[in-house]
């Protein structure tokens, strides 16, 4: 019955026109104009709710919170955009870098413990949420990372903390705080994933989380409400961390969403279907919030297209897609679909990753993507490499360009074809434009977050299916 559920959708789609999940189109006329950067703003200030409390196990309500790139929050003022964009690439090749670390075969496993505070390294913090913690609800701001488990925020007494724009949460101060006994079983799944030097402290559950580049979070775990724009989740499983260094952009903690039973997502179970889902700010849409969803009505679009996810038993937090192969223009690139299989020692596979920004391929696969796109485009003229994209364009007398589609064929004969502002960025305010896609240090493929700007983009964890809107958003 679930086989011919998803047949439909397949069937339904394909006849469909859908400018996303379409071949039909070899081309893309494109506007320049719609594929630059808008000067984003600062979100207003956000003001509390009635709010209506809901029990995390019963709940059948769904979630809802506005989604924030992290320029619209930071108040660092860019030269140029090419300033821009060379921060928004050092912070990625840092967060890619990390991601392929923690994801190597030759990585202890204990050291996927890290997976509490993964965004953490220098290219952390992409996208965040306005969260209320406690009761009342103090906000604050919380990066979102898609391949990490554990919540967690800074907490008083700090005994030491790194600057966020909100005051610390102060558990002393919310009615809804308590704290999670050493022998509950919490704290045993809490160790039980793997989280480094989880111990007891008073009869208190308590964890430590260390990297070798100096970021790290320690302190108790406890149950405590959550506000999302009005909607009170209580009984939530979070770190409150009293030793804590390296989260930027003023964010107060991490708000995981992975495919483990500590993440929001998990730990939702069955009152929200563990189906949530995003629409990451596009750039070109003039909005400085995206979306984020939880609750199966809400996040599963009718007309989704769904892709099978696979299970990395030694990353359990990130969802894995099974990708097939690549193409250009409407036509299937010749590659070996092995370079994009997760092996038996849990390396290579890919990886969707809404900390990295720039999606990175095999070499070889990168090539070959590389060159059809040349191909295609030799009309246009060629401009310098610039950082990590070697293929770019000088588009500064133009109005308008015709791009080939760029499309990633996934298993069970899905599609999916990128609108062209997902691979044809702006690098400077003089016209040049590259083609954002990287060559990987590693077998490991990641789908990044330029790649994922507004496509509705649901994960259903309960059933393993990644989904792909109709719309764009």
């Amino acid at each position: 019955m679930r086989q011919l559920f998803f047949f439909f959708f397949f069937f339904f789609f394909f006849l469909s026109t859908s400018p996303l999940l379409s071949s039909s189109l070899d081309f893309h006329h494109v506007n320049l104009h719609d594929l630059s950067f808008k000067s984003s703003h600062h979100p207003k200030d956000h003001h509390h709710h009635n709010h209506t409390h809901v029990d995390i196990l019963h709940t059948e309500d769904n979630l809802s919170v506005n989604l924030f790139h992290r320029d619209s929050l930071s108040n660092h003022a860019y030269r140029s955009h090419g300033h821009r964009i060379a921060s928004l690439l050092a912070r990625d090749a840092a967060r890619a870098a990390a991601v392929t670390r923690r994801l190597s075969p030759s990585y202890k496993v204990e050291d996927f413990g890290s997976e509490v505070v993964s965004g953490l390294t220098a290219g952390s913090g992409e996208y965040f949420v306005r969260v209320g913690v406690g009761t009342p609800p103090e906000d604050q701001f919380m990066v979102v990372d898609s391949g990490s488990d554990v919540i967690w925020v800074q907490c008083e007494p700090c005994e030491r903390c790194y600057s966020q724009s909100d005051p610390v949460f102060d558990p002393a101060e919310s009615a809804s705080f308590a704290g999670v006994p050493c022998d509950s079983e919490l704290c045993g799944l809490l160790m039980s994933s793997a989280v480094s030097d989880s111990r007891c402290h008073g009869g208190g559950c308590r964890y430590e989380v260390s990297y070798g580049d100096g970021s790290y979070t320690d302190g108790v775990l406890a149950l405590e409400t959550l506000t999302f724009d009005g909607a009170v989740v209580s009984g939530v499983a979070i770190g409150c961390g009293h030793r804590n260094r390296g989260l930027f952009v003023g964010a107060a903690g991490l708000l995981g969403l992975g495919w483990g039973p500590m993440s929001l997502v998990g730990q939702l179970g069955g009152s929200a279907g563990s189906a949530f889902g995003y629409c990451l700010v596009s750039r070109a849409g003039g909005s400085a919030t995206g979306s984020l969803v939880f609750g199966r009505s809400a996040a599963v679009p009718v007309g989704a297209v769904w892709v099978p996810l696979l299970r990395n038993p030694r990353a359990p937090s990130f969802y894995y897609v099974g990708l097939m192969g690549l193409g250009i223009g409407g036509v299937r690139l010749p590659l070996l679909e092995d370079l994009f299989q997760l092996d038996g020692d849990g390396g290579g596979g890919v990886v969707m990753d809404t900390g990295t920004a720039v999606t990175r391929l095999p070499d070889s696969a990168y090539a070959a993507l590389r060159d059809a796109f040349v191909g295609a485009t030799s009309e246009l003229p060629r401009s310098p490499q610039v950082s990590i994209f070697d293929t770019c364009y000088d588009l500064g007398g133009f109005e308008s360009v015709r791009v080939p589609t760029v499309s990633f064929y996934f298993s069970e004969g899905a599609i999916l074809t990128l609108p062209a502002r997902n691979y044809m960025i702006p690098v400077d305010d003089s016209g040049t434009y590259c083609f954002a896609f990287a060559p990987a240090s590693s077998g490991l493929s990641i789908m990044g977050n330029i790649q994922q700007e507004g496509i509705q983009i649901t994960f259903d964890a309960a059933n393993g299916f990644v989904g792909f809107g109709p719309n764009t958003c």
